[in-house]
């Protein structure tokens, strides 16, 4: 009999688990679809693979209507441009596209364009989380970035901006 309670009560903080985690994803779909959001990224993975596990803080790419901003940091001892090791580039969002497949896969893709960067910007939601990939494409090197984190609605994040370029 205590079998049958120990898993009732599994399955139970199982259905709660799995409620959460569809409440982040129809979350971070509509933040997506408002184009007001945030990927706070805690994992860095460079052009060759080298890795880098950073603070969703200052590690993110935030889209707000037009305007986009996207910021690393990798903890370095030196400044960097944006003052906290990394480079923070503020420009206008273009060329958005968004598209969710029949399994609830989300792709949405735009365009970057600063005063010091412009990139391709790819992010990939997948179903049942608010977990993504990102992929960083800047149009002028090879310096491709991919970042993986969580997407959440720009009023819930908790990120801080520092010096744009």
């Amino acid at each position: 009999m205590a079998g049958a309670v120990a898993t009732s009560a599994q399955a139970q903080k199982q259905a709660e688990e799995d409620a959460q985690t569809d409440t982040l994803y129809a979350a971070a779909v509509q933040a997506l679809k408002e184009n007001r959001f945030v990927m706070e990224a805690d994992k860095v993975v460079f052009k060759y693979g080298d890795v880098a596990f950073v603070n969703s803080n200052t590690n993110f790419v935030l889209v707000n209507g037009k305007e986009g901003t996207v910021q690393v940091a990798f903890n370095s001892p030196f400044a960097g441009p944006n003052g906290i090791g990394g480079i923070t580039v503020d420009g206008m969002v273009s060329g958005v596209k968004q598209k969710e497949n029949k399994t609830g896969k989300m792709n949405y893709s735009f365009n970057v364009q600063g005063s010091a960067i412009s990139a391709q910007v790819f992010i990939l939601l997948s179903p049942g989380s608010n977990q993504a990939t990102v992929n960083i494409s800047p149009n002028f090197n090879s310096r491709t970035l991919t970042l993986y984190g969580k997407i959440v609605p720009l009023e819930e994040s908790t990120i801080y901006k520092a010096r744009a370029l």
